[in-house]
């Protein structure tokens, strides 16, 4: 019997106590309470990225404001209402006590960076749901028993369909989701960046606050390679899988996972991803789900996740550049 806490998640879903050493990258818990990827994953570089982010943010809206005075000084409300569940305010309380405070020097500006901050916040949250919903996928894909209850099955391939099934596939829409969620913030925090509010005689509105991925074309770097923002086969995919679990459906129209069985023993579990070509469902007509490449998404789930970091953390670093180099400038 394998202790959860101790156990090797596998992505062929065949858990293990100690790593296989066979250069395939695997989950193991984290004392914190996560399953981490044991290679590929960029989580701290994009954490880093954020961090300087928010500090230039701070630096080019703050420009020739004393900032370390006002900072001890500024009412808790402007931080955090709106954006925080600790801040037990409805909005008629925020826009009283605004009021009340109007005096308060560079209040608006304060607001403003607050809110610009929050985009980047939401980089940062999302992209840690991401990683946390990929190692519950494995989690589940190594640890629960497709069929309930446990049984003895006949040796070669069978597929179930059962309450675990259904979980794996709603962690795998959550994900592909959630990866469309971050190009949208991203998309948001790059226009920002390139058009600062510089009027604060009252509380502006963010300039990307209607924004989507489909609106990359106005921020300057469009389509620079390996950004999220380059128009390629990688960020179609996520497009496509993103609008078909929203609009269409799910990638199964019968969510199912498969186990190879030897010797009555599970020796490979996998879960089969739809046919793509350029990014894109190999369509015909109505037909868009099919399966003849045998693609097993669980064993390409790490490497599409570090693809999709590493052309983050490239975005991010355009973002980053010439916002402190405002920074330097207004210095």
């Amino acid at each position: 019997m394998i202790n959860v806490d101790t156990a090797i998640l596998n992505l062929d879903g065949i858990p293990s106590q100690q790593p296989r050493k066979d250069g395939i990258p695997y989950f193991s818990f984290d004392p914190q309470g996560a399953w981490r990827l044991s290679e590929g994953s960029r989580l701290y570089d994009i954490e880093d990225v954020c961090v300087r982010l928010h500090e230039a943010f701070k630096q080019a809206i703050m420009k020739g404001v004393d900032y370390t005075r006002l900072v001890y000084a500024v009412p808790q409300f402007a931080s955090m209402a709106g954006h925080n569940s600790e801040a037990n305010l409805t909005r008629e309380l925020f826009e009283r006590f605004l009021r009340e405070t109007t005096n308060f020097p560079e209040i608006y500006r304060f607001l403003y960076l607050y809110d610009c901050q929050h985009l980047v916040a939401s980089i940062q949250e999302c992209t840690k749901e991401v990683e946390q919903v990929l190692g519950e996928f494995y989690l589940a894909f190594n640890m629960e028993s497709f069929f309930y209850p446990p049984m003895k099955h006949e040796d070669g391939i069978r597929y179930s369909t059962s309450p675990v099934t259904a979980k794996l596939f709603a962690f795998l829409g959550f994900i592909f989701i959630r990866l469309h969620s971050l190009l949208d913030y991203t998309v948001k925090v790059a226009f920002e960046a390139e058009h600062l509010r510089q009027d604060f005689a009252r509380y502006p509105k963010l300039s990307s606050g209607s924004m989507q991925f489909g609106d990359r074309k106005r921020v300057s770097f469009n389509n620079a390679a390996g950004t999220l923002f380059e128009t390629c086969e990688f960020v179609t995919m996520v497009e496509t899988l993103r609008n078909h679990i929203i609009h269409d459906g799910l990638m199964d129209d019968m969510p199912k996972a498969y186990e190879h069985i030897e010797g009555g023993v599970a020796v490979e579990k996998f879960v089969l991803f739809p046919d793509m070509t350029g990014g894109r469902f190999d369509r015909y007509v109505n037909r868009t789900l099919f399966f003849g490449r045998d693609d097993k998404v669980n064993l390409r789930l790490p490497v599409l996740l570090g693809e999709f970091q590493r052309r983050q953390i490239e975005t991010l670093n355009r973002i980053l550049a010439p916002l402190q180099a405002l920074a330097v400038n207004a210095a």
